[in-house]
């Protein structure tokens, strides 16, 4: 199965890399480092080769599910040979002054520059935003094909190419997607269901250890990526039962949209599935609020997961 391939693939990517390594992999166009190599570095050029080509068919594997998913031409380049190494004003040149070396390219496109001058792939400059969305929308398809939910499947990528067929912008339309994604795991899967793709889906994700912080670090995640323009989250205070908690949250200018007075908030508790293993959300109550939402948040060290991709809207308490 495609999910199985996608998961083998990316084990077989971070089995390569080494804590102490000093290659990295990036897109020799813009300085990006896609998933599934971002973050991770490897101890020679020879086994970073290794990774670029596995690293280009798990894209080329994730084309079944999104055609939009963007292309980059990985090369590889030595941390040491660059001061600055990665960051926003790395420029192909820079990459091939480093000694970098071409992997096998993914299929070209036409080079411009960006307004600044560095060069940038015509229709392959994505914001951060967008190559999250994929990679959340990716890591629930895997979930859904190694959970054998066809039908939810065959709804959401119904919904994709009728979005693709609309819409221009990929930003728009990644957001779209996972709208409709949360739809139709509210629509055709149980809350028991929901949940287990949801931990089948954070497992497919890029793992980071456990935190007491781990709502607070999902928020500025959200916002860092402007799918949420601010935020802010109350301490934790004990719920009503032992092993249980709730924070009070407000979401201001969230970009995923309302749907048939349901919140789609399926990005936003994939994020905390995978950075909180121990304490798994169990409730989310949404009202409305200025410029947004506010949120009361439950989560429970001892029961059971409860399907949270999109959750309903309630009336605003009277003042």
């Amino acid at each position: 199965m495609v999910g199985t391939t996608l998961t083998q693939i990316r084990t077989h990517i971070e089995s390569l890399a080494s804590d102490d390594g000093t290659y990295e992999l990036v897109c020799g166009r813009t300085g990006e480092r896609p998933v599934p190599v971002d973050g991770l570095r490897f101890e020679d050029r020879s086994t970073a080769e290794a990774a670029a080509r596995a690293a280009r068919q798990y894209r080329s594997a994730l084309r079944r599910y999104d055609p939009n998913v963007p292309y980059y031409d990985l090369i590889v380049s030595e941390h040491d040979d660059v001061p600055g190494f990665g960051g926003a004003d790395a420029t192909a040149k820079g990459w091939a002054t480093a000694g970098a070396t071409p992997g096998l390219p993914e299929p070209p496109c036409d080079l411009g520059t960006d307004a600044d001058g560095r060069p940038e792939c015509a229709g392959v400059g994505r914001s951060e935003r967008v190559e999250f969305c994929h990679r959340v929308a990716a890591a629930v398809f895997e979930a859904l094909v190694d959970a054998d939910h066809r039908t939810v499947e065959t709804a959401v990528m119904d919904a994709y190419f009728d979005l693709a067929e609309t819409m221009s912008s990929a930003d728009d339309l990644c957001l779209r997607l996972l709208e409709s994604m949360a739809t139709a795991l509210h629509v055709h899967l149980t809350s028991t269901e929901q949940a287990d793709v949801l931990e089948r889906a954070a497992s497919n994700l890029s793992s980071r250890p456990e935190s007491a912080g781990a709502l607070e670090a999902t928020l500025a995640e959200m916002e860092r990526l402007d799918l949420v323009g601010s935020y802010t989250c109350s301490s934790w205070r004990p719920g009503p039962d032992s092993g249980t908690r709730s924070a009070e949250l407000t979401l201001e200018r969230y970009a995923l949209s309302a749907r048939e007075g349901r919140l789609p908030v399926l990005p936003v508790v994939l994020d905390l599935y995978r950075r909180a293993e121990s304490w798994k959300p169990v409730s989310l109550h949404v009202t409305p609020a200025d410029e947004g939402w506010h949120a009361t948040l439950s989560v429970s060290s001892k029961s059971n997961a409860v399907g949270l991709a999109s959750v309903p809207i309630h009336e605003r308490a009277a003042d």
